[in-house]
């Protein structure tokens, strides 16, 4: 819900590269991205916040954040659309995973290993 927290997160605890800082981005059908959201989101989106940030292996995520977004709601529950987990290559994943916890994020399941 916050790109500027979800921004800093990313880059200063998990190490990712910063592509594009959160930016603000308005509802404008007179530039190419005003357009091209206008077709996306539909008239009357008003506007958004996003970011864009690479991981070390060159996956690219993109980030939103909407003026008008649903009270949220922290339940887990992995049978909904959206993304409810991720994985990270590190060298050292119990490291990264206690500087995770300290920054606020939350384990969900122990270390695993598969080869």
């Amino acid at each position: 819900p916050d790109v500027e927290k979800a921004f800093k997160f990313y880059t200063d605890v998990l190490g990712w590269y910063p592509i594009m800082a959160p930016t603000l981005v308005k509802e404008d059908p007179t530039t190419a991205a005003g357009q091209m959201c206008i077709h996306v989101f539909g008239k009357g989106f008003g506007g958004y916040k996003i970011c864009h940030l690479s991981t070390s292996d060159k996956i690219g995520v993109e980030l939103f954040e909407f003026p008008t977004k649903p009270k949220a709601n922290h339940v887990f529950d992995p049978f909904k659309t959206g993304i409810f987990h991720f994985c990270i290559q590190d060298p050292d994943v119990e490291g990264l995973v206690k500087k995770i916890i300290a920054a606020g994020g939350k384990q969900r399941m122990p270390i695993s290993y598969f080869y």
